[in-house]
Parts: structure tokens; sequence; C-alpha cells
């Protein structure tokens, strides 16, 4: 397919240009039903995870709306907000409508903490078209009167699920409050939990629903695999396995800030590049670390769940569970780092005797069974009993597509 089924959708040349210059062919099944429906002015209940295109999917159409309508935003103002759980997910939304926005001279801002906020009051001072915000950051500001919310007139709120794991509820509550009634509003969520589709009910008018998942799941493209291994041998087992050089980009999950240090300390010390990515690095630290492991200075990035969420990074060869998740739905959010844009991947599981009860919910949630690479679990469970045994060897050499730019919109 080519550009024209983007042209097809109604979008301007402006913003067809700047998807050829990505060579981004085709639209995604989010987009191809959203974008018509954002630019017909419509709400939107999308039920989608990272990895389906839903950036490009609220984000085109917002673009091509504001630029068609050249008002000027008043001080301290903007006319669409995006909100977003975590610095990160900001930051690479930020990135993407400056990309698909190249040809439209849009002004935006980010608002997110961890920084010092000079820079964003003074980028607030002028107004801005578009305004990419954490919650907290944002309730800060607004409470020093350094933004404005009332000249909002699209608001999208991504990733209502993941804001409500990390305590945001309220704080979206009260900047809700604030915008004006008559706004067009999109609500993302990848899971729908009561308090989620409450929310929902009430921001939402005459929503258009859409629930789409990734081309092919996690659980479906993913090689997964579960060593049988005591927590003290843990980081023996780690170095061993990325000693492999087929395991040339790899994110390694923990449970815990501290041991994130401890791990990528562990890794740095037997000569191994790696960064630790969680909640208390400063976000120049946070930002460094991923643009080391995305330009591949760092060979391995060790993050815990909610600073990894919303890392969409190409070329991820393998994804290795130091600690399993307590929560099942976290395990298919992490593996999703790996086997993006159509590239193969792996997702290696370590799992202790503690842990053993974690591994059960897992394959209860994906309906499928690890393979056993090493060891045997020490107490069977039901969930646990008649493995594939494999053999213990290392992760098998795995030919690793070129990090190339997405075929499609991300």
């Amino acid at each position: 397919m080519t550009e024209s089924n983007f042209s097809g959708l109604g979008l301007h040349e402006p913003l067809l240009r700047a998807l050829r210059a990505e060579k981004y062919d085709r639209p995604t099944p989010i987009q191809e039903r959203a974008i018509p429906k954002l630019l017909a002015g419509k709400d939107l209940l999308g039920i989608a995870q990272t990895g389906t295109g839903k950036t490009a999917a609220f984000g085109l159409p917002i673009l091509q709306t504001l630029a068609a309508d050249r008002r000027r935003p008043e001080p301290r103002t903007a006319r669409a907000l995006i909100l977003a759980p975590t610095r990160e997910l900001a930051i690479q939304i930020g990135e993407a409508l400056r990309t698909y926005g190249r040809h439209l001279s849009l002004r935006q801002a980010l608002v997110y903490g961890g920084v010092n906020q000079r820079r964003q009051v003074d980028a607030m001072r002028r107004g801005v078209d578009i305004l990419i915000a954490t919650p907290g950051r944002l309730l800060d500001l607004m409470n020093q009167r350094h933004v404005r919310l009332d000249g909002v007139r699209h608001f999208v709120l991504d990733e209502a699920d993941r804001m409500l794991d990390m305590g945001f509820i309220h704080d979206v509550k009260k900047i809700v409050a604030a915008l004006p009634t008559e706004r067009q509003t999109l609500f993302f969520s990848a899971t729908m939990p009561n308090a989620v589709s409450r929310l929902a009910g009430s921001i939402l008018t005459d929503p258009v629903r859409v629930a789409v998942t990734p081309s092919a799941t996690p659980v479906e493209r993913i090689e997964q695999s579960v060593y049988f291994v005591p927590a003290a041998e843990k980081r023996a087992l780690l170095a061993e396995i990325l000693s492999d050089p087929a395991l040339d980009r790899t994110i390694v999950f923990t449970r815990t800030k501290h041991r994130a240090n401890r791990v990528a300390d562990q890794l740095g010390k037997a000569g191994i590049s790696a960064e630790a990515i969680h909640g208390n690095k400063s976000q120049g630290a946070r930002q460094r670390a991923l643009e080391g492991f995305r330009g591949g200075k760092v060979r391995v990035l060790v993050a815990t769940d909610i600073a990894a969420r919303g890392i969409d990074i190409d070329g991820v060869t393998h994804v290795i569970n130091f600690e399993l998740p307590n929560v099942a739905e976290d395990y298919v959010h992490r593996i999703g780092r790996t086997a993006r844009a159509g590239a193969d991947g792996a997702a290696i599981s370590f799992c202790d005797p503690a842990e053993q009860a974690h591994l059960s919910g897992i394959e209860a949630l994906t309906k499928r069974r690890l393979t056993v690479a090493r060891g045997e679990p020490t107490r069977q469970a039901p969930a646990n009993t008649n493995r594939k045994q494999a053999r213990p060897t290392k992760p098998s050499r795995r030919r690793r597509s070129r990090p190339q730019k997405a075929r499609r919109a991300a």
C-alpha cells in the first residue's frame, strides 16, 4: 500500500508529506477507524495498547484541525492538551507530533516533573497550540497560575489505566474539572477496569468506540522461556546469558528501584554496558540512558515497570525478567518491548521458589506454559505440571532484524 491510504482518511498534504518522509506507508487499524471520526469532531473511546499506532491516530487529526484554525492561543493557554502518565511517554508523544507536524508551524510545550519548571513556565507564557503534560506538574503550574485550561478544545487522556495504577486518578479529575465543557475528548486505555470505565463515562460525550490489539500479540509472536533458579544464583545466570552476543539490545526488568541499580552496577563490573532507569533517576539521567540504549552505546537497560511504560524502541532483541512481576498483566507489558516492527524477539524469565505463584498467574493469563530452559519448580503447582522441557542451554542465537523505521506510523 502507498501513502494514498492516509490521504483516503482525509489527511492534508503537509501531514502526508511528513508521513512519506518517515516511510509510513499504510495506516494501522486504529488509525483507519479513528482518524476520519476525529476529523469530524467526534469523541473517542480507544481500547488500545502501545504498539497499535494510537499516537498517530489522535495526533494527526489534532494537528490538522489546529492548522486549519489559525487562531492564536492566549497567554498561558493551550488549544490542545495531551495528558500522559509518565515523563518518557510525554516526551515520546512530543517527538512524534513534532515529526508529523514539521510543516505546520504549530507551537507545543512539554510539562513534566523531575526538572526545573522555569523553561516550562517560559514556554507557556505566550500560549501554545499543543500542551503535552504529566498530571502532577501540570497541576503545580495551574495552582501557580502559570497554566490555564480554559482555551483547550481538544483533550487526550492517554493510558488511563496506568494513570489509575500510579495513583493519578484524583489529579486527572481535578484537571478535567478545569477544562471547558465544549471540547473534543479522546480517551485511551489498554484495559477497562471499573474505575477507568466510570471515568470514561463521566468525561466522554457520545463517543465512537474503537478496540484494537497489535497485529500479533506478544504471547503469539515472542519466544518465551523460564529458568527455575534460586534468587542467590540469578546474578550469575544473568551474566552467563548475556555472554551470548546475540543478546545485543536487551531490557532487564526488576521489581524495585534498588534492585535495578544493583543489577546495572553488577553488569557494568562484568564488562557489560548497562544503565538503570527508574523513578528516582533524574530526568536527564533517564533520557541519557534511553538515548544510549536507542543508539547502541548501552547494550542492557535495567528497568522497573513504571519507568519502562511507554518506551517504544525498535530492535530490542530480548527481554529478561530478572524478577517476575507481582501482577500478571505487567508481564505482557514487559515482553511487549521486544518483537516490534515485525522483528523477532525472545522473553526469558527467572523464577525462584517464592515466585512460582506469580508464574502460575502469568501462565493462566496468557493461556500458555513457558518452555523450561533450566531446572524444575521446587513446589509443583497444577499450572506448572506437564511442562515442555527444553535443552538446558543458553538462548539460541537469533538473527536480529536491523533497526529500521517502522513501516507504520507509531
